[in-house]
């Protein structure tokens, strides 16, 4: 059975880790494409949510591989300042998902 796996800020960590969840804390946004380019190898995880200030610091090379890959899946968590982009992930998620375009609107 695969895992979900959070990385996030030591603030919302907390509430997580109560949940039951494996929980890896990051201070620096610029750590996150290091790190999730080792997760994306573990043959235990099935769900990376992290937070979406360090999706929108990762490398070029890492978001691809995210993108083309279907075990682990990325997901972000909003983190109260909406990021440039991540609605077009998470678009391209949904429609690499269920094969159609949805658009998400607030």
């Amino acid at each position: 059975m695969y895992k979900c796996m959070v990385v996030t800020d030591p603030e919302t960590a907390i509430g997580f880790r109560l949940a039951g969840l494996e929980v890896i804390e990051l201070i620096d946004p610029k750590e996150a494409s290091a790190l999730l380019s080792s997760l994306l190898y573990r043959d235990d995880t099935g769900i990376i949510a992290m937070n979406e200030d360090f999706i929108a610091e990762l490398d070029g090379r890492i978001m691809e591989r995210v993108e083309k890959t279907y075990r682990p899946i990325v997901i972000p968590i909003p983190s109260g300042k909406r990021a440039v982009g991540q609605e077009n992930y998470i678009e391209r998620l949904l429609r690499k998902a269920i094969g159609y375009n949805i658009v998400v609107r607030q």
